[in-house]
């Protein structure tokens, strides 16, 4: 199956649109005048999107990712479909192998049975099967199932996404409001390459838009590596907080670990578990030789000029935090 550019005013499906990433994917689509249709288990989540494009331009619809009927009525008259379904633990129901290897695996062979242009597959660095953490091992899982039912297929690897509704600078800084300490799980040498939000939605939308992405594998990363140590280091500067931070060994993180998990249970995301451990036991950083964000024709923004924008309400005085200090 070849693919082709997938031209603006014309259909395409997001599946987790409602998400982090899927809400800047959805916007990039609409300012770029494609019609979108954003397929996600429950459609009231995905209401809050409708307002980036123009009147019916983005319609929420109904789907389970994992069943196959529902996956084909989602696709009913597109060109071209983006599948953002993931989770960072497992809830509601949902475990790694349903969002990731189930899901992918149905979606793919749905957008080769409609004849679709184009499939732009939406993975994680360090994706592999044989990983140790399962939430790697499943997303490696995932794209074998995609290059077996959609070959054309583009598949995204991006590090850490950071944005104003990003899950990882938002939660220290907030932590780091109460807690006396923060942890430094593995000594906090693990290496992160922050992507903006922003650029890794331009990624998608330049996926749709080359054939020569067809195929093809892209590791996303930001312009500039960093420690776990230094990303908390700049948390604390940017809210103007001095906190201390404390190396947690990999053993001792990981049975904290599974205690904090049982936050589960309440509805409560956890602020840690033990599969994130292993994860992190790994850098998250783009491979040499890897084709990058570069390849899409995009240079990306650094953290540095978008990150101190939305902090800025963690500090004890917000916004005024600089007035007081004078």
């Amino acid at each position: 199956m070849d693919s082709v550019p997938v031209p603006s005013k014309t259909l395409v499906t997001v599946f987790g649109g409602a998400g982090f990433l899927g809400r800047h994917t959805v916007r990039a689509l609409a300012r770029a005048g494609y019609r979108v249709r954003v397929a996600v288990r429950k459609p009231a989540s995905a209401y809050f999107l409708m307002p980036m494009g123009h009147v019916g331009q983005i319609q929420p619809f109904r789907c389970d990712a994992a069943d196959p009927d529902q996956v084909a009525a989602a696709l009913e008259g597109a060109q071209a479909a983006i599948n953002l379904t993931g989770i960072l633990y497992p809830h509601g129901g949902l475990n790694f192998e349903s969002a990731h290897v189930e899901a992918a695996a149905t979606i793919a062979d749905a957008a080769r049975n409609a004849g679709l242009s184009s499939l732009v597959h939406i993975s994680a660095i360090g994706a592999d099967p044989d990983a140790q953490s399962r939430y790697a091992s499943s997303k490696g899982e995932g794209e074998r199932r995609v290059r077996e039912n959609f070959p054309a297929a583009a598949i995204l690897r991006p590090s850490l996404l950071f944005g104003p509704e990003d899950r990882f600078f938002n939660k220290f800084a907030s932590l780091a409001r109460f807690l006396p300490a923060l942890p430094l799980v593995g000594g906090g040498h693990t290496r992160f390459q922050p992507l903006f939000v922003g650029d890794a939605a331009a990624a998608i939308l330049a996926c749709l838009r080359k054939t020569e992405t067809c195929g093809k594998t892209f590791e996303l990363g930001g312009p500039t590596t960093y420690t776990f140590k230094e990303l908390l280091q700049f948390i604390l500067h940017e809210t103007g907080r001095r906190r201390l931070l404390v190396p947690v060994p990999f053993f001792l993180a990981s049975i904290k670990a599974f205690f904090l998990q049982a936050s589960r249970i309440l509805g409560i995301e956890p602020l840690l578990t033990p599969d994130q451990v292993r994860l992190l036991r790994s850098d998250n950083v783009v491979r040499e030789g890897m084709p990058g964000i570069a390849d899409l024709g995009i240079e990306p923004v650094a953290m540095e000029a978008i990150v101190p924008g939305y902090l800025w309400r963690f500090r004890p005085k917000g916004q005024y935090q600089a007035i007081a200090a004078g």
